[in-house]
């Protein structure tokens, strides 16, 4: 969509279980506005009043006496607010992230109760599951299969995860439009003239390609054609073990 805006979006937490009293301790945006980094950011640390467990610890670098003068929730949620609503959020796992937040919404008193209020939410974990059924699709996993450089990640971090991630979504979601941009370049390209690829924050927004209702059904006969010669198709196979991954 032309113009659309998006947030990248990546918390780091006290905990695992948001049931359990655990808090928001960093949040990390930026924005893209079709498909470009626009170069705006929200970034905070924040004091989570509260112990941080030490796996938390252990992979954010995160402790409570480097938080301890950093600001609570509730003093830079309009400010959050503010940054994120009426995008889409880009977020890895969605789930986890928007619980914490949602419950730090409530928790300030906020004038949204939860993220999906304001903002519409795309998970890119999800995403990943069903381009790539079977396979691991961490933040790490996806940056080395999509090679994106990672090896400044030493410690998870929200802001540095959100630009890592941006990358990962532009890329996962380049394809159709990489395939058409390579047919107009060899159309026009010159004899022994190179193709250089745009940079992906510089690529159009996607044309999306979808099967008519006609194709649709030949395809499904088709599966059911190898069924009976094979015994299952592969696609069928990727399709349920996506299903229940």
């Amino acid at each position: 969509m032309s113009g659309a805006r998006l947030v990248v979006l990546d918390t780091e937490t006290t905990g695992l279980e948001v049931s359990k009293g655990h808090r928001v301790i960093e949040i990390g945006c930026i924005e893209l506005v079709e498909r470009r980094p626009t170069g705006r950011h929200f970034h905070y640390y924040l004091n989570p009043q509260r112990e941080i467990d030490a796996g938390a610890q252990e992979v954010t670098g995160l402790t409570l006496d480097f938080l301890a003068d950093k600001p609570l929730f509730e003093q830079v949620v309009e400010e959050f607010l503010d940054f994120v609503s009426g995008a889409e959020l880009v977020i890895h796992n969605a789930a986890f992230d928007v619980g914490f937040l949602d419950a730090e919404l409530q928790r300030a008193g906020a004038r949204v109760r939860s993220l999906a209020e304001c903002a519409r939410i795309t998970d890119t974990l999800a995403m990943a599951r069903e381009r790539y059924p079977g396979k691991r699709n961490s933040l790490d996993a996806l940056c080395s299969r999509l090679d994106i450089d990672n090896a400044h990640r030493t410690l998870h971090g929200a802001l540095l995860d959100a630009q890592l991630l941006a990358e990962v979504y532009l890329a996962m979601t380049s394809g159709q439009a990489d395939l058409m941009l390579a047919g107009v370049h060899a159309e026009t390209a010159t004899a022994g003239e190179a193709f250089v690829p745009r940079p992906i924050g510089e690529r159009p927004p996607i044309r999306v390609l979808r099967a008519t209702l006609d194709e649709l059904r030949e395809h499904q006969a088709m599966l059911d054609r190898i069924d009976k010669v094979s015994g299952g198709s592969l696609w069928r196979q990727l399709a349920a073990e996506a299903a229940v991954g």
